[in-house]
């Protein structure tokens, strides 16, 4: 039987980026996005924070082009790991591992939208008879 792994996720960055380096020099940066839920509970709006990983050049363009409360579009597959912590005990983190990362607006998009000058010269009504019109 086959099995399916994969996430697609449209959310809104919580906190600026902050991109690392491992001691070979590869970028990775782990980010959270709020995803709301598609019902809201009793006329509340539910938020999920997703943990998010992402490496090399896809690390690096997060890193470029996002910042806290920019909406982006996340594909990658869910993992868990686990590790034991200081006290001995067993702790496990579910994440996705991002295999692509997105814009999920147009920068034309985000732009301000055009709002005519106060000082345009400004046009009165003319009011045209008919009457005298050859057709």
């Amino acid at each position: 039987m086959a099995t399916l792994n994969k996430a697609l996720l449209i959310g809104y960055l919580t906190a600026d980026p902050e991109l690392k380096q491992t001691q070979s020099g590869v970028s990775v940066l782990s980010f959270t996005i709020g995803v709301q839920r598609r019902f809201a509970k009793e006329g509340e709006q539910q938020t999920d924070f997703i943990n998010i990983v992402t490496w090399r050049q896809q690390a690096e363009f997060v890193t470029k082009y996002f910042k806290k409360g920019s909406p982006i579009l996340v594909c990658g597959s869910i993992q868990t790991r686990s590790w034991t912590d200081q006290s001995g005990n067993k702790r496990y983190a579910t994440e996705v591992i991002a295999h692509e990362v997105g814009f999920v607006e147009s920068k034309a998009s985000t732009e301000k939208t055009y709002v005519p000058d106060a000082y345009a010269p400004q046009f009165e009504e003319v009011d045209i008879n008919d009457d005298n019109l050859p057709f």
